[in-house]
């Protein structure tokens, strides 16, 4: 009488037909398709087989038949007269005791047995499994944002870590998905972030890395204001209207150069929109950062003048080197030229690249120091 509750054993044997159907799944579910899959569990087969075989050389074949639902190791050895390699070459006499017709200098495939073979193809079967579709997930997660750097994309808060007020975000692109970090220098000062709330960040590189893809974004980056003018400006979007520089202070201000190729489209009214909603758009979602647009120039001294708005210039001399100017404003627009502790003066410098002397009409000659381009705050077209 057999016992009861009496467990299976379950046999370390691979189950071909089981093994091609998860293949098949897998490729159905995760994309991942089954020429790459068998490709990688072939490679450790073999090299499988050679850990527990350390005589077996070059010459080991795995044939894997989806169709019958098979999956056999062969070793190939070369008939010879006296063998003095046994892991490559086989005697004639036992050559012909396998495959009659074997004939001298004939190369002949010798099935592995399939105790020793299954139970090492299933172990490793089992392992290359996993981690193909490990690595088959990173190379599809990585190729699919790779194609979203400089865009700017939307993430669900996950996690606010309460020590460095670091953000964990779960972004998404097309099927795929993954963890991002928003460092707290690449958050604007003054937001507040709460866990569920979704957010736009600018997607600024990402990195392949042993662990998996690394997307790195920002919140301050200027690349952000650029894609948030493409996407409520039609005229920036088909290319009518170009974004030319722009300078940003984080949380604070940010001036934006356009300009137009066609004489009938006015950039600026085309960013502002009717009755200012389309850069109200882009201020609510910058939480009130305050945006300045005005008209790029090729002529320096029209795109300085521009660059300090809101305040008057009298005059705009550029220097010889081309890399600065002498700015002279009437004396009430002084403080205005220069703003609330330099920053007008300072973004202007960063927007056109030039280093910019801003003096009063009373004194436009008194030694003043220059306000000098920062690069790293200057964005170029980039795509």
């Amino acid at each position: 009488m057999p016992k009861k509750n009496q467990k299976v054993q379950k046999s370390n044997e691979l189950d071909a037909p089981e093994f091609f159907t998860a293949i098949d799944l897998i490729e159905k579910e995760k994309g991942i398709p089954r020429s790459y899959m068998m490709e990688k569990i072939t490679l450790a087969l073999v090299s499988a087989y050679k850990k527990d075989h350390a005589d077996a050389g070059e010459n080991i074949v795995v044939d894997a038949d989806p169709e019958k639902g098979t999956v056999k190791m062969y070793i190939k050895k070369e008939v010879v007269e006296t063998v003095d390699d046994p892991a490559t070459e086989i005697a004639l006499a036992d050559a012909q005791a396998k495959l009659p017709q074997a004939g001298l200098g004939d190369t002949i495939r010798i099935e592995v047995k399939t105790r020793d073979f299954g139970r090492i193809a299933a172990q490793t079967a089992r392992q290359v499994i996993i981690q193909g579709m490990r690595e088959a997930e990173r190379g599809m997660i990585y190729n699919e944002f790779t194609s979203k750097e400089h865009e700017i994309i939307t993430g669900l808060v996950t996690r606010i870590d309460p020590r460095t007020g670091g953000c964990s975000l779960r972004i998404t692109s097309g099927s795929e998905w993954t963890e991002a970090y928003l460092a707290p220098g690449e958050q604007v000062k003054g937001e507040t972030y709460v866990e569920g709330m979704r957010l736009k960040v600018y997607v600024v590189e990402v990195r392949n890395n042993p662990r998996g893809p690394q997307v790195l974004i920002s919140r301050t980056h200027p690349g952000l204001v650029k894609r948030l003018f493409e996407l409520e400006v039609p005229e920036i979007y088909d290319g009518t209207v170009e974004v030319k520089s722009i300078a940003r202070e984080a949380g604070s201000r940010t001036k934006i150069a356009v300009w137009s190729a066609e004489p009938n489209v006015d950039p600026i009214g085309a960013c502002v929109g009717p009755k200012g909603q389309r850069v109200n758009n882009i201020v609510e979602e910058l939480k009130g950062e305050k945006v300045d647009i005005i008209k790029w120039s090729e002529d320096p001294t029209e795109y300085v003048h521009a660059a300090l708005a809101p305040a008057d210039v009298t005059s705009v001399i550029t220097a010889a080197d081309g890399k600065s100017c002498r700015v002279v404003v009437p004396d009430d627009q002084l403080s205005l030229a220069i703003g609330k502790e330099g920053q007008n003066a300072r973004l202007a410098a960063k927007l056109t690249g030039y280093k910019i002397d801003i003096k009063p009409e009373s004194a436009p000659n008194d030694p003043e120091p220059e306000i000098e381009p920062d690069e790293d705050a200057l964005i170029e077209e980039e795509e």
